[in-house]
Parts: structure tokens; C-alpha cells; sequence
């Protein structure tokens, strides 16, 4: 992408910089010339974010999400126009064992970012990153926009929430926020290895067995990280310029697979279709069949996946692969460091 004018010293605050999304998009940020100040919970040096170097461009801001105070002097110090609100706890398994936590970072946290918001002056866009596990199970399929927010589980509750509490934010005091609602983001950068992808991917080059933690039925979408970017950014262009207020956007590849398939394609990606899946069967509070219709944001963002799931794949293993060859480069330099040493 070329630098854009809209972006060049546009003060931006990233919640959530570390992690999957959130590192690639500061990482476009900063290639724009925007100035970004990135919310930091945890120091994460594995991240990519500090794997890219995005600690040394952008302002870091240490604190939680369920600090308003801090939330608030960071927009106002910094003077922010735009926020990307992606920060939150997104692992179901926690979220079911935890729910208060969860709650806490993903409900609370959300309404600390639209206060503070709300109370200064300047802002012009607000993107909150909901989830498809916010419209919980529903009878039709693919989601629409229109359809209700019904989370029955402790995560997908977490979403309805703050999905709602950002619409409220625009219909009472017009904030200008608009909401995502995306299928599965995959891409380099994910360092958690339950979820499918980077499991997988793990697991192949370690020549084992991937690990299905479902039966292996589930049927998702799957977004790769940078459509998710061009995704959010379209959003918060749309909002710069007066439109989108209050509106949910549905971003998918359109091409739904269950785990199984997915695992399968990878497999045959990285030529090891001789290692099958072991399926577990252990996943609880999932919702069968989740994917998306798109149409909404082809027709008013004019957003359409560009990549193939082949080709998105392809390069989150290139990736993966040079992760791991430079954790082991390291590892035997430090080994000979040792040696050398004694």
C-alpha cells in the first residue's frame, strides 16, 4: 500500500498492538508516517510486534484495559484522533474457565475506550474489532448484519456486549464508531499455538501430529491478517470522512471450511499429508457452523479478499518457518557462546 495523505501524522492509539491483528497494523500505520501510540499490557518479546521493531516507532503506553484513568490521559495527552480498539481476551477456553476476566478486559475495557473517547475532543474515528461469535447460534446462515446479537457462552456474551455498548456510544452521544465482525484471522505473527493454524503449522514442521482440540467439524471462516488490515483501515477512513457511524461490517473470505478441511489443505501445503490430525474431541461451548456474509462491506467499503486461502496460507508457513530457524540460530549461538565460555 502507498503511503496515504489520510494517515501521515494522523495520531492513532492501538489497543492491543501486540498481538495478531494489531501488530500488523501498526506496522502499516507507522509505514504510512501516522503517529501511533500502542496500549502494551504485557512485555512479549516474542511478539511481532517487537520481532518488527514497532516498540522502538510508536509510543508505548503500559497499562490494562480496565484502567480508565490511564485510557483517558493516554487520548488526551497524545491528543488522538483515531482509535483501533482491538485489545481483548480471546481465547474461549480462558473465557470459560474465566468469564469475570474476560468480562473485565473485553466488556469493561470496551466501555474505558468509548468514555474516554466520548470525553475528548478530536476524535474522529473509533474502530472497535467485535467477533462473528458476537451473533452466538443462529438458524440462518451466513451471518448477516441485521441479524440479533445472541452470545450464549462467557465469549461470545463478551462480544454481544461491547458489539452493543458501541452502537449505544453512537446512537446516544454519536460517537463515531463502527464495529467489525470477523471470521478467524490467521496469518504470521500468531504465537498462540492452540488455535488451528499456527498449531498446525508447529506440529508439521516438528514432523508430528496436528492436534484438533474439536471434533474436527467445526465449520469457520478464515481471514488472512492482511485482508484484516485493509479491512480496518476502510472502516476507519469511511468514519474519518462523516459516514459508518454506529454501523457493524462483516469481513470473511466467504469460503467456510470445518477444522478438518483446513488442516487437510495445510497438510498438503507443506507436503506432509502423511502426518493426520489427531482429533481430541475436548472443545465445549463452541457453536457448530459460524461464516459471514460480506456483501455489506463490498458495497459500501468496496472491501474484497484479494488473496486465495492457498496463497494466504502459503506465506503465513514461509512465516512460521523463518520464526523457527531463528529461534534455533539463536539457540545454538548461545550454546556456543556457553561452550566458549568454560
Amino acid at each position: 500500500m502507498k503511503p496515504a495523505e489520510a494517515w501521515s501524522r494522523r495520531r492513532v492509539l492501538v489497543t492491543g498492538c501486540t498481538g495478531l491483528l494489531g501488530s500488523w497494523l501498526t506496522r502499516w500505520l507507522v509505514d504510512q508516517q501516522a503517529d501511533v501510540v500502542g496500549l502494551v499490557r504485557d512485555h512479549a518479546p516474542q511478539s511481532n510486534f517487537y520481532r518488527l521493531g514497532l516498540d522502538r516507532e510508536v509510543r508505548v503506553v503500559h497499562g490494562a484495559l480496565d484502567d480508565h484513568p490511564l485510557i483517558e490521559r493516554s487520548l488526551n495527552e497524545y491528543e488522538i484522533e483515531v482509535v483501533f480498539h482491538l485489545g481483548a481476551q480471546t481465547i474461549v477456553g480462558i473465557a470459560n474457565e474465566n468469564p469475570l476476566s474476560t468480562f473485565s478486559a473485553n466488556i469493561q475495557g470496551t466501555w474505558n475506550v468509548l468514555e474516554a473517547a466520548r470525553r475528548r475532543k478530536g476524535i474522529c474515528a473509533v474502530v472497535v474489532a467485535s467477533s462473528d461469535k458476537a451473533y452466538g447460534a443462529q438458524a440462518q446462515l451466513p451471518y448477516r448484519e441485521d441479524a440479533p446479537l445472541i452470545g450464549r457462552h462467557p465469549y461470545d456474551v463478551s462480544k454481544s456486549c461491547a458489539d452493543l455498548i458501541a452502537q449505544m456510544y453512537w446512537h446516544t452521544y454519536r460517537l463515531p464508531v463502527a464495529i467489525t465482525r470477523c471470521g478467524n484471522f490467521y496469518g504470521g505473527g500468531d504465537l498462540n499455538f492452540n488455535r488451528i493454524v499456527p498449531g498446525t503449522i508447529r506440529s508439521l514442521l516438528d514432523g508430528q501430529r496436528p492436534i484438533i482440540r474439536s471434533d474436527g467439524t467445526l465449520r469457520r471462516d478464515y481471514v488472512y491478517i492482511k485482508e484484516a488490515v485493509s479491512a480496518y483501515v476502510l472502516l476507519a477512513k469511511r468514519l474519518m470522512e462523516g459516514e459508518a457511524g454506529g454501523e457493524g461490517y462483516n469481513f470473511s473470505h466467504g469460503q467456510p471450511l470445518r477444522v478438518l478441511e483446513l488442516v487437510d489443505v495445510i497438510t498438503r501445503l507443506m507436503g506432509r499429508t502423511d502426518l493426520t490430525p489427531e482429533v481430541l474431541n475436548e472443545a465445549t461451548n463452541e457453536i457448530p457452523d459460524q461464516f459471514l456474509d460480506a456483501s455489506k462491506a463490498a458495497a459500501d467499503l468496496g472491501w474484497t479478499p484479494r488473496y486465495r486461502l492457498e496463497d494466504g496460507l502459503k506465506e503465513t508457513v514461509a512465516w512460521y518457518e523463518e520464526f523457527f530457524k531463528a529461534q534455533r540460530d539463536a539457540r545454538t549461538m548461545d550454546q556456543q557462546t556457553w561452550a566458549k565460555s568454560i
